[in-house]
């Protein structure tokens, strides 16, 4: 665990992290090992974001989401997005049934988006999925538009605050927090 800011932590991911996953999934409690571990936190940490790979076969997903009130999904406006969004849900499902009953979805948000862009497959997609009746009330208002500034930021261990200030992305990554915050 790094010091990032002022009362922000981050667990970065890196190899140690994906041979951990390996060994994670063999433990027959590894969905449980977040959970136990924030266990009696609650009083020191007001709010714990895990960011996962999206796979359901995924032991650090299957743990995160287990350990969590609240999960809210990024995904992009495309075919394979959508199928894998599909199975993601029916883990949570799972997940509700089994081990959190507490769990709910907070939302979905577009990433790499924008109503604005020349890209009628991807508006055809986001559509679809407001008028799903299961995701349509769960889709956010804000989505996140293509920036460069976020994998320049990312190859060179910066925040988007300090790579690239201005960046339209961490316009939207702030409006998508307001939008979190108030749901």
């Amino acid at each position: 665990m790094t010091s990032v800011a002022n009362n922000l932590w981050l667990v970065p991911a890196a190899k140690s992290l994906a041979a951990a996953e390996k060994i994670l999934g063999t433990d027959a409690m590894y969905a449980l090992i977040f959970r136990n571990a924030l266990r009696d936190m609650d009083s020191h940490i007001d709010y714990v974001i895990f960011d996962t790979s999206p796979s359901p076969n995924s032991p650090l997903a299957m743990a995160a989401i287990t350990a969590s009130d609240l999960i809210f999904i990024p995904t992009s406006p495309e075919y394979f997005a959508y199928n894998g969004l599909e199975n993601l849900l029916d883990l949570v499902k799972r997940i509700q049934k089994n081990l959190t009953p507490t769990l709910r979805i907070g939302g979905i948000f577009f990433t790499k988006y924008s109503p604005t862009y020349r890209r009628s497959l991807h508006h055809s997609f986001v559509n679809m999925m407001k008028e799903h009746p299961e995701l349509g009330a769960l889709v956010l208002q804000t989505s996140i538009r293509e920036n460069v500034a976020v994998a320049e930021a990312q190859v060179n261990q910066q925040s988007l605050y300090q790579w690239a200030p201005g960046a339209t992305a961490l316009q939207d990554y702030e409006a998508l927090t307001d939008e979190i915050l108030t749901r």
